[in-house]
């Protein structure tokens, strides 16, 4: 059975006929109301502050400013990009430590920049008729043939340089980072919003574009409190922890895809993949993606004994060549990172909550998240970008911009 993401995922890339086709299938609307987003005149200048420096709020602030808005980003850690993290000095290509597929066509590129003078450079490849998948149940590897994978992924690039290509030069002296924001305010005038350095900031509005686990665990204080349906939302979204390892060796032993018998459930999955192809590279890596209860026996190993720990199990699949032809790995736990703590909304997860975690406060308080959308897609990067455009509506809509 197809889960919710591979059906959306499959249908968006059927459609080869037309940008704007592809573009609505993932979520992003058509040319007309995206164009509006670049066009549209500020008769007095509006403020918004911005909270979080991931793909969302990148992509918010990209659309504010193009449309004349004061715009500051609050970014609680040192650099922007958030789960779109990527490696650059492992291999001789880039690793992203998360959001490493494109789930859609590859218009979406276009579609996020939001600009028909800009030519998107950035080439992606699929697996294509290429992808060998295998099933370890335990005890017997087998073969399970070619299989079709609609996935794209960059070639050389990931989503961080992509961002960093086209919507950071935009943005980049808007941002605000080391800056952990623990209050927002509703004030006469709109809203303030302070960080634990004691930081002020007033504007209009403000876009919350934090993970969900920061909202669960309380780090950003509201005055008035949420509505208590949007804090039940919260409460109640099924979070995925998660966890990605990188190994590198000196010959390749495994298939475009390993999938792990038992190891998908709503509980969590787990896949071990090729993360070497469809790269310019002749360096064999081998990729380890985790969420939920399938992340957490790699979660609980220690920086020392993690290495130890995933060799035994590949040594297990792979009659010991794993331990034989080791040379480098990296690791990017996400429940370590202490402004995010999660992956992202479970696949399996309740899509009724969404909108609730969507919907705006008051005229002032608005979010945006790969999560926060209408229900029917979620946690990806191109949900995080359609997002921000649903965030820039409903500040029209409120009379904000």
């Amino acid at each position: 059975m197809l889960t919710r993401r591979e059906v959306l995922r499959v249908a968006a890339l059927l459609d080869v006929g037309s940008a704007v086709g592809a573009c609505a299938s993932s979520g992003v609307q058509d040319d007309a109301r995206a164009s509006a987003v670049g066009d549209r005149a500020i008769a007095d200048a509006a403020s918004v502050v911005v909270i979080g420096a991931g793909a969302a709020g990148m992509s918010t602030a990209y659309f504010l400013g193009r449309a004349g808005v004061d715009v500051t980003v609050l970014e609680a850690s040192s650099t922007h990009g958030g789960r779109i993290k990527t490696s650059t000095d492992f291999v001789d290509f880039s690793d992203s430590a998360w959001a490493e597929w494109i789930h859609v066509n590859k218009r979406i590129l276009e579609s996020i920049v939001d600009d028909d003078s800009v030519t998107v450079e950035t080439e992606v490849s699929t697996y294509g008729e290429e992808h060998e998948a295998w099933t370890w149940d335990g005890a017997t590897l087998t073969n399970d043939g070619l299989s079709y994978d609609p996935d794209l992924k960059f070639v050389g690039d990931t989503w961080l340089t992509f961002y960093e290509q086209y919507i950071v030069p935009a943005i980049e002296n808007r941002i605000v980072a080391d800056s952990r924001v623990t209050n927002v305010a509703q004030t006469d005038a709109g809203v303030a919003v302070v960080d634990a350095s004691g930081g002020r900031w007033e504007a209009d509005a403000v876009v919350v574009s934090v993970p969900i686990q920061v909202m669960k665990d309380r780090d950003i204080s509201f005055d008035p409190p949420l509505p208590a349906d949007k804090v039940a939302a919260f409460d109640e979204a099924f979070v995925w922890g998660g966890m990605k390892v990188f190994i590198e060796f000196a010959e390749k032993f495994w298939p475009s895809s390993l999938l792990i018998d038992g190891a998908y459930s709503r509980d969590g999955q787990k896949l071990w993949y090729d993360a070497s192809q469809g790269q310019r590279s002749d360096r064999h890596v081998l990729g380890l993606f985790s969420v939920g209860d399938q992340a957490q026996p790699y979660q609980q190993q220690t920086e020392e004994s993690l290495l130890p720990f995933v060799l035994s199990e590949l040594d297990a699949i792979f009659d010991g060549i794993a331990s034989d032809t080791y040379v480098q790995h990296i690791s990017q736990n996400w429940n370590a990172e202490p402004y995010i703590r999660q992956a992202y909304f479970a696949d399996l997860g309740d899509w009724r909550l969404p909108p609730r975690m969507r919907e705006p406060v008051d005229g002032r308080i608005f979010f945006a998240g790969d999560a926060y959308t209408d229900g029917e897609d979620w946690s990806s990067v191109h949900t995080a970008a359609q997002s921000a455009r649903d965030a820039f509506d409903a500040m029209t809509a409120a009379g904000v911009i």
